[in-house]
């Protein structure tokens, strides 16, 4: 029977593979990917198709006010899921190419314009929606900017 190595800090047990204990390893410790690569591709196309369906919907139930459903209304609704698909699946690909502070700034910068249009559906003030989706805006820049920044180094790489 092989004896394993003794681990740091810890005893040797004969059989079983050393424990690490104490400090933490530089090794990256991920959670193992349980989907193929084709998986991944169909939903780079699906996942942006499908929230384009609910977003055009819901700026066409906005739009309509609870009111009758037009032909007016209903391609406004399939247009604003168009762009709204083909808008996010572009960003898909772009963004991860860019640096991360255009990286978090071009995410940003789609969900307060997608939140702007969306709220400008409704009866508010056009003020008011370009207030709030400024501040939708920032607060996702925010956000986008931390999880770039902790999760890449200086030269755009990912590290977690």
């Amino acid at each position: 029977m092989a004896h394993a190595a003794p681990a740091p800090g810890g005893v040797s047990r004969p059989g079983r593979t050393p424990e690490v204990t104490g400090r933490a390893t530089n090794v990256s410790r991920r959670a193992p990917d349980v989907f193929d690569a084709r998986t991944h591709a169909i939903a780079r196309i699906v996942v942006p198709i499908g929230l384009g369906l609910v977003y055009g919907y819901w700026v066409a139930a906005d739009n309509r006010s609870g009111g009758p459903i037009t032909g007016w209304n209903l391609l406004l609704g399939f247009v604003s899921a168009l762009v709204f698909a083909v808008v996010s699946m572009a960003l898909l690909v772009l963004a991860p190419r860019m640096p991360r502070e255009l990286h978090a700034l071009l995410w940003s910068g789609f969900a307060g314009l997608a939140f702007g249009f969306l709220y400008s559906q409704s009866d508010a003030s056009i003020w008011r929606a370009v207030v709030m989706s400024l501040l939708v805006s920032a607060v996702t820049f925010l956000t986008f900017f931390y999880r770039y920044y902790t999760r890449e180094d200086a030269f755009g790489i990912r590290v977690r």
